[in-house]
């Protein structure tokens, strides 16, 4: 079995691959501070819940966008499963064409999202991940990532305003029945949802037109259930679309892993 793991700033995404298939996933609270012995203890409690062992896993591939739980998470994969996991880093094979200024700026998570979005849908794709930021990557029929967009998330966005204002509660992040509240909390759940659905269609079409082939938009992220009952631009929610990029890239480096 293949054991993934998707270390995003808010949370850290996991999940256990047989061959093709994505048999279990878990997501659980980024803890900067916990050691290898810690996030070892809360793995192995995953694990028994669903009755699999250390010796279970195979495999382990990793991409993060915290550096420090990189490290700690591969000193976790070598101490107890005595496996030297692939890291999504410069020199790991992706089959993609970064065309960005700087590669190595490129998120973790973005690549691995633009990797298994090609795969399934072919090119153009746009990618649109609702994370701590939300952000929009675009891959073209060639299987060269273009760039993107990096925009504040949904929940980054209430904790400035909430902060920022003397009277204003803070909320669930939800779709209000009507647009247009008519107490503080519901205005500000419209503001909020359809703010974000207003801006995921607006930065969507705007790359649109920079394209001369109709793309494919693939929404992915905590929220983009939610977001994608109105965004009137998504074609398809693929939740763990980043566990499946993993899958992609460990398949594509297991050969040059076995032979080291």
């Amino acid at each position: 079995m293949l054991f993934v793991i998707d270390v995003g700033n808010t949370n850290i995404v996991l999940g256990i691959y047989r061959e093709r298939e994505l048999v279990y996933h878990w997501r659980i609270h980024t803890d900067r501070e916990a050691t290898e012995d810690e996030y070892a203890m809360l793995i192995k409690n995953l694990l028994q819940d669903v009755h699999l062992k250390w010796g279970n896993i195979k495999g382990v591939a990793i991409s993060s966008v915290v550096p420090p739980l990189t490290y700690v998470l591969r000193k976790w994969s070598e101490k107890y499963l005595s496996i030297d996991p692939i890291v999504l880093e410069p020199g790991v094979k992706t089959g993609m064409n970064i065309l960005y200024d700087s590669p190595r700026d490129v998120g973790a998570d973005r690549i691995v999202n633009a990797v298994a979005a090609s795969e399934k849908f072919g090119g153009p794709v746009i990618i649109v991940d609702f994370g701590t930021a939300t952000t929009f990557c675009l891959v073209d029929e060639h299987k060269n990532y273009r760039g993107g967009i990096i925009a504040p998330g949904i929940h980054v966005s209430l904790e400035a305003l909430v902060s920022r204002t003397a009277k204003l509660p803070r909320v669930e992040v939800a779709r209000p029945e009507e647009v247009v509240g008519r107490n503080t909390i519901n205005a500000m759940q419209s503001g909020l949802y359809y703010g974000y659905v207003g801006s995921v269609d607006g930065v969507v079409n705007r790359i649109k037109q920079t394209l001369t082939k109709k793309p494919t938009v693939v929404a992915t992220g905590g929220l983009a259930r939610l977001i994608a009952e109105d965004a009137d631009t998504i074609d398809y929610i693929e939740p763990w679309l980043t566990l499946e990029g993993l899958r992609l890239i460990y398949e594509r480096n297991r050969g040059e892993q076995e032979n080291v």
